[in-house]
């Protein structure tokens, strides 16, 4: 049980460090952008992305199995870890650096070590892999909001 809290806790983490870059130009820069007409209320950004830290959460622990062999486990981690990054740095470059572009390039990389995340973690264990296709889908739609946002204010 702790470990299924520790990995909770460490996905919530990447969301909280995310968020210091987000909350510092929300008020500011954020709100000048041309809004896309699909992009939902800022309220709904919060809990989507808290639930799915919970669920990435679980499925870290779910692939965290003893019985898979160690060089699974580390490219599986080690593939997990760049996507937890590459989710911060999402928010670091579209937020921190206040840059359309620079989001959009970070979110396609994300989205694509996303997917490779997907498949090491269905190897290990499928339920872990199949948890993990909320945040894709959720990405999916946040890259096309990001490209959006883009092209409208380029």
């Amino acid at each position: 049980m702790l470990k299924l809290f520790a990995s909770i806790i460490l996905c919530q983490a990447a969301g909280i460090i995310g968020s210091f870059f987000t909350r510092a130009s929300l008020e500011n820069w954020y709100r000048t952008l041309v809004r896309p007409s699909f992009a939902p209320p800022n309220q709904v950004f919060a809990p989507v992305w808290i639930t799915i830290f919970v669920l990435m959460g679980i499925s870290l622990y779910l692939a965290a199995r003893p019985e898979a062999s160690l060089s699974q486990n580390k490219k599986a981690f080690a593939i997990f870890s760049a996507q937890l990054f590459f989710n911060v740095m999402w928010s670091a470059a579209f937020f921190g650096m206040k840059s359309t572009l620079a989001g959009l390039v970070v979110i396609t990389v994300l989205w694509f070590l996303i997917l490779w995340n997907i498949f090491a973690f269905y190897k290990i264990s499928p339920a872990a892999g199949i948890l993990l296709i909320p945040y894709i889908l959720w990405v999916s739609f946040a890259a096309l909001l990001n490209f959006e946002y883009w092209r409208l204010n380029g």
